[in-house]
């Protein structure tokens, strides 16, 4: 297994179960892990034939922008299922990093892992 990575993509979205976070947009930032055969584009030296990591970016960003979910937790599980089904991974780990929700603390967030359905590849 291949792993092909996003990390650090910011993206400005309304995010919380506060009053005063559904009056403003914060960034979130992702790191992803995507599993996927990288032979036949190494092969072929053509962007068909891998996973296209820009289109990733550009689709999570435009998701996640317009999106406006109470807990991490559910935008995190959407992100997956994206990623899982729309471009074709048999493996996902996402790491989403709201930072600046506690005070005193760098970084919060979560980790998650999804693969797809056997059946689904």
């Amino acid at each position: 297994m291949d792993i092909i990575y996003l990390n650090g993509l910011k993206i400005d979205t309304l995010i919380g179960i506060y009053p005063w976070e559904r009056q403003l947009k914060q960034t979130i930032i992702l790191d992803l892990e995507m599993a996927t055969d990288i032979a036949k584009a190494a092969a072929s030296d053509d962007i068909k034939d891998t996973l296209n990591y820009k289109a990733v970016a550009k689709r999570l960003s435009e998701y996640v922008s317009n999106s406006e979910f109470l807990l991490v937790e559910t935008l995190a599980e959407r992100i997956t299922e994206i990623i899982l089904q729309e471009f074709t991974v048999p493996w996902v780990r996402l790491r989403l990093n709201k930072r600046g929700a506690v005070r005193g603390a760098q970084d919060v967030g979560i980790i998650i892992e999804r693969s797809a359905p056997k059946d689904a590849l």
